[in-house]
């Protein structure tokens, strides 16, 4: 049998489109849809994403950042008094605390927890520190639903307080990031292909 070039090429194209199009359908079906306008979303899972990313790059930026520069403070412009690389992630890690474990802790608890935080000298534990604040953060804000999200506790809701600590923590992050930049490292969420 005998095939024109035009009939072969035609044929591969056919074939080329029907696969295309079965990728392209692939690829949407991998991607969750867009909630339609108007749709009520759990609040959990909105706080949960904000945190999720939030936590990955403060995590990131702090593992970036080598253990001997973890004792930098800036000696250029006007930083006196202000906290060294290491104590900005103790910070972080003891308000994440404050923010999310407020409601499971009392009080005495909680001040425990920040002096035995703000004693730690080494990255690694003070990584820790910080991981497991995360992981009490999230305990919290996988339990907020449309009925607690804005009931008021000892230390205020669990939306405003959850608002609240990553505000704060974002604001922590500027700060770390120009240390760490200050120290010639690029900020692994500034190193591409995170977006």
């Amino acid at each position: 049998m005998h095939l024109s070039m035009r009939t072969l090429n035609s044929v591969l194209s056919v074939c080329l489109l029907a696969s295309l199009s079965g990728l392209a359908s692939a690829q949407a079906a991998a991607k969750p849809a867009k909630p339609a306008v108007g749709t009520m979303q759990p609040p959990a899972q909105i706080y949960g994403k904000l945190l999720t990313n939030m936590e990955k790059e403060f995590v990131d930026l702090a593992d970036a950042m080598p253990e001997d520069k973890y004792s930098f403070v800036p000696t250029q412009g006007n930083f006196e008094k202000v906290r060294s690389f290491g104590d900005e992630v103790k910070h972080v890690a003891e308000a994440n605390w404050y923010f999310w474990g407020s409601s499971t802790m009392s009080d005495d608890e909680l001040k425990a927890k920040g002096d035995a935080i703000l004693k730690l000298t080494s990255k690694a534990e003070i990584m820790q520190a910080l991981k497991d604040s995360f992981a009490e953060a999230h305990k919290v804000v996988d339990g907020i639903t449309a009925e607690n999200a804005f009931k008021t506790t000892a230390h205020g809701t669990p939306a405003g307080m959850t608002a609240f600590g990553l505000a704060h923590m974002m604001d922590h992050y500027g700060q770390m990031v120009v240390y760490v930049r200050m120290n010639g490292i690029v900020p692994p969420a500034s190193r591409g292909g995170n977006m």
